[in-house]
């Protein structure tokens, strides 16, 4: 028996509803103030990043972004605020190095990342740079390696603390050239930028904008990025990868929101981010900071906080690195 025309037509406008009403919610959102949530202390370079954006999304939507800063725990209870936040994005997650750290790093954690975070967009890499008090007798990185391997042992590298992308992109150098440096770890990279200016450790893997005007004072000697590509900030600074082939890390951030946001809401804010990158206010504040933006898509991001989990973990059972 044929279904009845009215039948059909019923049918038709019952599955039609939801449809636009997804399409309605999208054009609507974001209809009321946004929080970005930053593990991060308020003007440390992650939560500038952060602020950066939210004002520029302000700008483009009309609806405040506001910044969130949920100290705690290597940015695990940020993390974890935002995966019992409501799916409907107006809770957003600042996303770094130390989500996909901390998914080998602790045993036990409330949430999975990769399965409860969606990636929305990347924003910004930005490299590091290997840098010792100039009174350290190496000038060069093969110096640094050779002096390294004759004093094995008695060599302090300053990290951001235990975990930290600092502390793993030396583990990492290790690893691959063989040298045993010994870490001591800091509550944060200023401190460690301290002791390494008063000379009470010798080495740091430092991020670029922290380092940098230590670096063209002469406070602190560069000896090498550890991107594939010199930089501009820093063109008479070689690779790691010219004498360590193969070796690259670099810090980075993006928006991630809990799992189960409607699809169209996660496309509308990777559009949005992506915007803000291109405007040219905004992308020459980053790099003056010494970011290199990451336009791209929900998957580009996806792929990104994969690899990165996916090497870290490696790092960390390798070494046998645990939380503090």
């Amino acid at each position: 028996m044929k279904p009845h025309r009215r039948q059909v037509l019923r049918l038709a406008a019952a599955v039609a509803i939801p449809t636009s009403l997804r399409v309605a919610q999208a054009q609507a959102y974001p209809a009321r103030p946004v929080r970005i949530v930053v593990g991060y202390a308020a003007g440390g370079g992650t939560d500038i990043v952060a602020r950066l954006l939210g004002q520029r999304l302000s700008e483009q939507l009309g609806q405040q972004f506001i910044i969130e800063n949920r100290l705690g725990a290597a940015t695990n209870l940020a993390t974890d605020a935002v995966v019992r936040a409501p799916p409907d994005g107006y809770t957003l997650l600042m996303v770094t190095p130390a989500n996909a750290i901390n998914a080998t790093l602790y045993e036990k954690l409330n949430y999975n990342f990769v399965r409860d975070v969606a990636p929305v967009a990347a924003i910004v890499r930005e490299p590091c740079v290997i840098v010792v008090n100039p009174l350290f007798p190496p000038k060069t990185l093969p110096d640094f390696i050779a002096y390294a391997n004759a004093n094995p042992g008695k060599i302090n590298m300053a990290s951001a603390g235990s975990g930290s992308i600092s502390h793993l992109a030396g583990e990492l150098f290790k690893m691959m050239t063989g040298v045993n440096l010994v870490q001591v770890p800091y509550r944060g990279g200023a401190p460690a930028i301290a002791d390494l200016l008063g000379g009470q450790v010798q080495v740091y893997f430092a991020i670029v904008p922290t380092s940098v005007d230590h670096i063209r004072a002469g406070k602190l000697r560069a000896l090498a990025v550890t991107t594939k590509k010199r930089l501009e900030a820093l063109p008479e600074t070689p690779t790691t990868d010219e004498f360590v082939p193969g070796y690259e890390i670099s810090n980075w951030a993006g928006i991630g929101v809990p799992r189960n946001t409607p699809a169209n809401i996660i496309d509308k804010l990777n559009k949005e981010i992506n915007l803000a990158l291109v405007d040219p206010k905004m992308s020459a504040q980053l790099a003056e900071l010494g970011r290199e933006l990451l336009p791209g898509s929900p998957t580009d991001f996806g792929k990104l906080i994969a690899e990165e989990t996916a090497k870290w973990g490696k790092v960390i059972r390798a070494a046998h690195i645990k939380a503090d």
